[in-house]
């Protein structure tokens, strides 16, 4: 399983299309093949930076993602509204510690 974390930081002003946008394509995005698991979250003190948390079977499911009309519709939308790069990076759960 690999696990995706994407951090994006918006425009002033930008917060709500992005929210828009994401909703109406979450469930598309989640129902993508190889796609098991999707999280919005906002950051604690700024709320124009939000990350996406998401479980992939392989990296070549998230790689399909990526290359799909989808991805490319989406990503082109939501890139427009950054105010700094986003930051990505995917890992692979090691170990879940649990009481």
């Amino acid at each position: 399983m690999l696990v995706r974390i994407v951090r994006m930081t918006f425009k002033a002003g930008a917060r709500a299309d992005f929210l828009r946008n994401f909703e109406e394509n979450k469930l598309a995005i989640r129902n993508s093949p190889g796609c098991h698991h999707l999280e919005l979250w906002e950051d604690e003190h700024d709320k124009n930076i939000f990350l996406t948390y998401s479980h992939w079977e392989t990296e070549e499911a998230l790689n399909q993602y990526r290359d799909s009309e989808l991805f490319k519709t989406v990503w082109s939308f939501t890139k427009a509204l950054f105010a700094a790069k986003p930051v990505a990076f995917s890992s692979k759960k090691l170990q879940e510690v649990k009481p």
